[in-house]
C-alpha cells in the first residue's frame, strides 16, 4: 500500500496547511501505508507573513518549498504518475486555492493547474482511492467538471462555527458537478462509488485535535479502500 501525497507549498495562507499535512503523514505511517511527497515546480502564487496575513515582496518556488514538509524527500509532481501508486492524498491549506487552481480568485470559473489536474483524473480513470482535506476538495470538484463523475465532497458546514463561506463554496462546486455533504471537522465524506474521501479540518473552528480525529478516520477509509 503505498500513496502521493500532492503538496502546494509550505504554510496554511499561501501552500500546504503544515498541522493537516503532518498529522496525514504520521496517519499514513501508523496504518501502514507507504507515501511519496511531491509538489509542482513551479513559484506559488505569492509569498504570505504568516504573522501579521500581508503579501511579501517575493517569490517561492512551490516544490522547495514543500520539500521543508517533506524534509527532503521529494518529487516533482510533474513527473510523477498514478500508475505507480495506490492512492492520491492531497491536503488542504489555501495553497489548494491559490497554486493548485485559482478558485481563490475566480471561484468556480477558475482553472487547476494542469500538474495536479492530470493525476486526479488519472486516479479516477484508474479507480484509486484519493483522499482530499479542507480546501482541496474544490480543486477535486474543478478537475472533474464535464465530466460523467458526479463526486460526493465536503468542505465542512454552516451549522458549526467556521471562519470560511462554506454554503458559497458548497455551492460552487455544486455548480461543477459535484455532490455537496456537509459534515463537520470530525467526521468523513466517502463517496464508495468513485473512491473519494474527503474530510473538513481546519475549514472549521477546530483544534489540533480535532482535525486529528477527522484525518485519523479518513485514512482509515482510504486504507480500507486500498
Amino acid at each position: 500500500m503505498n500513496a502521493l501525497v500532492a503538496l502546494s507549498g509550505n504554510g496554511v495562507y499561501d501552500g500546504s496547511e503544515i498541522h493537516e499535512t503532518v498529522l496525514t503523514l504520521l496517519q499514513l505511517d501508523l496504518q501502514g501505508i507507504e507515501y511519496q511527497c511531491a509538489a509542482p515546480n513551479v513559484n506559488q502564487y505569492h509569498v504570505i507573513n504568516h504573522i501579521n496575513g500581508e503579501e511579501m515582496d517575493e517569490s517561492r518556488n512551490i516544490l522547495i518549498e514543500s520539500a521543508r514538509i517533506a524534509r527532503g524527500a521529494i518529487k516533482d509532481l510533474g513527473k510523477v504518475s498514478m500508475k505507480d501508486f495506490g492512492a492520491l492524498v492531497i491536503p488542504g491549506g489555501f495553497g489548494a486555492a491559490k497554486n493548485f487552481s485559482t478558485w481563490a480568485f475566480d471561484g468556480p470559473q477558475g482553472t487547476v493547474l494542469k500538474e495536479i489536474e492530470t493525476l486526479i483524473l488519472e486516479a479516477v480513470q484508474l479507480k484509486k482511492p484519493i483522499l482530499a482535506m479542507c480546501m482541496s476538495p474544490v480543486v477535486i470538484a474543478k478537475s472533474l467538471e464535464g465530466s460523467s463523475v458526479s463526486a460526493k465532497l465536503t468542505v465542512g458546514t454552516h451549522k458549526e462555527a467556521t471562519p470560511y463561506e462554506i454554503d458559497a463554496i458548497g455551492s460552487g462546486m455544486e455548480s461543477l458537478g459535484a455532490a455537496v455533504e456537509k459534515v463537520t471537522v470530525k467526521e468523513v465524506t466517502v463517496d464508495s462509488k468513485h473512491k473519494i474521501i474527503s474530510t473538513p479540518c481546519y475549514m472549521m473552528e477546530a483544534s489540533i485535535g480535532d482535525i486529528n480525529e477527522g484525518i485519523t478516520k479518513a485514512v482509515a477509509q482510504l486504507k480500507s479502500m486500498l
